[in-house]
């Protein structure tokens, strides 16, 4: 593990708040801080670019305004305004979420990264920076622009680096009195690294392409349930033929894309009917 003086994280921590204190970016979920507008921002923002978040965020905010408020809504009110983010399951993650904070902690999220890990589409780093940005807790995490960040600074020339490489200098790094703004702070300074500087993630062992949206299996599930959530019910044979005229270049199996959809728990899929839950 590579061990760093008291001065090299000095200047580190230096280099980033004085990019931040000049550029900091402002966001409705830093400018407003709760644990459920962390919740719904850190969920919405997994595998998500933050310009499609922002005007959703609002959106939802309007519609769910609170943990109470998105539990008591139905599978179908949720998932068509998570509409356009993608990734349906995120949002039925949300959803159960919210349902569980009010049935089982009285309507306040936990301050427990472990017992967070426990909710469903909570793994370790979603886990932490909600600790982190709801409750300022000094919680290690990591994600794609503080990944950006401390290869960059720390590993230059370097290929295959491991998240496990990347911990220990993110602990070690980490402003203890102020964890919060000190994320902000690596994450916009990671922006800045790749949309100005072109920094990219590819000497991470974890660098994955996305892959084609156009004639994906994404993007038939992503069809799938936007009509879904525009019906009540409606026959195999009429959602067939919707999807075929939507997307008459995508030549998935819509039978298996909807036996996985049901597999999620995102519909109901019997003798012929669909419907979301």
């Amino acid at each position: 593990m590579r061990n760093l003086s008291q001065q090299d994280i000095k200047s580190f921590q230096k280099l980033v708040y004085d990019y931040y204190y000049k550029h900091r970016r402002s966001f409705a979920w830093r400018e407003e801080i709760s644990a459920y507008r962390v919740v719904v921002s850190e969920i919405m923002l997994q595998q998500t670019q933050t310009f499609r978040v922002v005007h959703k965020f609002e959106q939802w905010m309007q519609a769910f305004p609170s943990f109470k408020d998105l539990s008591q809504a139905s599978v179908q009110q949720v998932l068509s305004c998570w509409q356009g983010l993608g990734y349906n399951r995120r949002g039925l993650a949300l959803y159960e979420f919210a349902k569980r904070v009010e049935g089982e902690f009285g309507g306040i999220a936990p301050t427990d990264e472990m017992i967070l890990q426990t909710f469903k589409g909570i793994g370790p780093n979603t886990a932490g920076s909600i600790c982190v940005f709801a409750f300022n807790k000094p919680v290690v995490f990591i994600e794609t622009n503080i990944r950006t960040v401390f290869i960059h600074t720390f590993f230059k020339g370097q290929k295959d680096i491991h998240d496990k490489q990347l911990l220990p200098l993110i602990e070690q790094t980490l402003d203890q009195d102020n964890a919060r703004d000190w994320y902000y702070a690596l994450m916009d300074y990671g922006v800045y690294l790749k949309t100005k500087l072109k920094v990219s993630n590819k000497a991470s062992k974890h660098y994955t392409k996305q892959s084609r949206f156009e004639g994906s299996r994404r993007q038939m599930r992503g069809a799938v349930v936007r009509v879904l959530s525009k019906v009540h019910t409606i026959s195999y044979d009429e959602l067939s033929e919707l999807i075929v005229c939507e997307l008459p270049q995508n030549h998935h199996d819509l039978y298996n894309v909807l036996s996985d959809l049901s597999k999620d728990g995102l519909l109901r899929f019997s003798n012929g009917e669909i419907s979301l839950y």
